[in-house]
């Protein structure tokens, strides 16, 4: 029978999940956004679920996490580590993608290609995907583990918080595909995770805090301007002509 400490622990640990799967959630939904709409889905799904897979198996496999915090070499008196060079890596390859992604959007789109194109693209989305969730899936798992003592329970937050971000994937994905200005915010986003997550790898640790703190505040900046270009058409249909 669970505990309520166990109860507790399961709770707490799966909003911290949630939290901390916002960035992986942004990063698939901009991945996906680039395919055929009839596969998009799918894809959501299949990312998410490899997500989960990937936190699990880096939960089981937490003593050998541990043993990347060993230096394996220095640079001007700094040690890298084996999660130093993760973090550098998914860093830099965030930065390359957002910064690609932002470019593409600032140019003329391209029409969509063939079937077969479609299915490239689908392998490449998701092999991006697989390859940032083990960079996502290290600041997931060190938090479960040092929150929860039991494994069943840091398993069963895992499962949950991912269960409730397919719920809302959907949804998400939807709105952004809606309001162009909404998919240049998460690629600044995901441009602001790879600056932080670099500069992780170089050992300068920046509180996640503050860069969730600039997210929501832009978030809400951006709901507002939403507001008011909805409510503007609606205001200048109403006015009488002059004259």
């Amino acid at each position: 029978m669970i505990s309520f400490e166990s109860l507790i622990a399961l709770l707490t640990l799966t909003c911290l999940e949630i939290v901390l799967g916002i960035d992986n959630i942004v990063f698939i939904v901009i991945l996906t956004g680039r395919l055929d709409p009839s596969v998009q889905s799918r894809a959501r799904r299949v990312g998410l679920a490899l997500a989960m897979a990937m936190r699990i198996l880096l939960l089981l496999a937490i003593n050998w996490i541990m043993k990347l915090e060993t230096p394996l070499f220095a640079i001007w008196g700094h040690g890298f580590s084996g999660k130093h060079l993760i973090l550098l890596g998914g860093g830099m390859f965030l930065i390359a993608k957002a910064t690609y992604e932002i470019h593409g959007k600032l140019e003329i789109e391209q029409p969509r290609k063939t079937s077969v194109r479609t299915t490239q693209l689908f392998s490449a989305a998701i092999a991006q995907i697989v390859a940032i969730d083990i960079v996502f899936s290290l600041d997931s798992v060190i938090t479960a583990v040092g929150m929860a003592r039991d494994v069943e329970i840091m398993i069963a937050a895992i499962v949950i918080a991912v269960g409730v971000m397919m719920a809302f994937a959907g949804a998400v994905s939807a709105f952004v595909e809606r309001h162009p200005t909404m998919k240049m915010l998460a690629l600044a986003f995901l441009l602001l995770v790879g600056v932080m997550l670099t500069a992780e790898g170089f050992g300068q640790h920046i509180n996640k805090g503050y860069i969730y703190f600039a997210m929501a505040f832009s978030l809400c900046v951006e709901m507002l301007n939403i507001r008011v270009r909805k409510v503007a058409p609606a205001s200048g249909a109403g006015a009488a002509p002059a004259g």
